[in-house]
């Protein structure tokens, strides 16, 4: 059965969300508070230029409280200019390829032979209230997309992590994702873990390690290469 033209641009905003946490914020030590930690937000946001970490991405259905999904791989970001872009390699059996480019967003799927291509054109407004949210930028963006809460500190694979609550203020957001939590490893100033829920209550875990910041990654890495005859789809 093919996706709705809603269920299509949610799918892709679900691809790219847990990319969005890394370099999303800077905090100073846990127990500052939230101010500091948005304070420190912007120092970081006036350096930052890049990361790139291995992920975990596990989804939970929220009936029967279990996991219902896994996807590890290496994720890739840079700023240019005033804009972002992002590249996410699955590893396999999912064998995929995330590219989030000038508005556009690739996936291709080695295995199917696809390239879907989503423009985010449509919901200017959702993606650009969730890129705030990441890739450095300032607290003050993220205040002005979101409520924000300081939720103290919690253990996140040995690292003391400052916890932040959000919840979007946009109805439109809110609508297909409700909260948001961000765990910050106050030390280097960036997501260790991230947690998107679904309006369902469904959610997806994101969590980051090996985490490198400001090194040169090579202009290959945002290019979608195929291998043999390739049918791309455009929603």
């Amino acid at each position: 059965m093919k996706r709705s033209a809603l269920s299509n641009w949610r799918f892709a905003l679900w691809l790219v969300l847990p990319v969005l946490a890394i370099g999303s914020t800077a905090a100073a030590a846990p127990d500052t508070g939230l101010d500091n930690i948005l304070t420190k937000m912007d120092e970081t946001a006036s350096k930052f230029r890049g990361a790139q970490a291995n992920f975990t991405w596990t989804t939970y259905n929220s009936v029967v409280n279990a996991e219902s999904g896994k996807q590890t791989g290496k994720i890739y970001f840079r700023r240019v200019g005033n804009e972002t872009e992002m590249s996410a390699e699955i590893d396999p059996p999912d064998a995929q390829k995330i590219i989030f480019s000038k508005g556009k967003i690739q996936i291709y799927k080695s295995r199917m032979g696809t390239v879907d291509v989503y423009d985010a054109g449509a919901h200017r407004e959702e993606f650009e209230a969730f890129l705030v949210l990441g890739f450095g930028s300032s607290g003050e963006d993220m205040r002005k997309s979101f409520d924000v809460s300081y939720g103290g500190e919690e253990k996140i694979d040995g690292i003391d992590a400052a916890k932040l609550d959000l919840v979007p203020k946009s109805e439109k957001i809110k609508q297909h994702f409700p909260q948001i939590v961000l765990w910050i490893d106050p030390k280097i100033g960036v997501s260790v873990q991230q947690k998107l829920v679904e309006l369902s209550g469904d959610y997806r875990l994101a969590k980051y390690s090996n985490i490198q910041l400001n090194q040169k990654i090579p202009d290959k890495v945002f290019k979608l290469k195929t291998s043999g005859k390739v049918k791309v789809l455009t929603h």
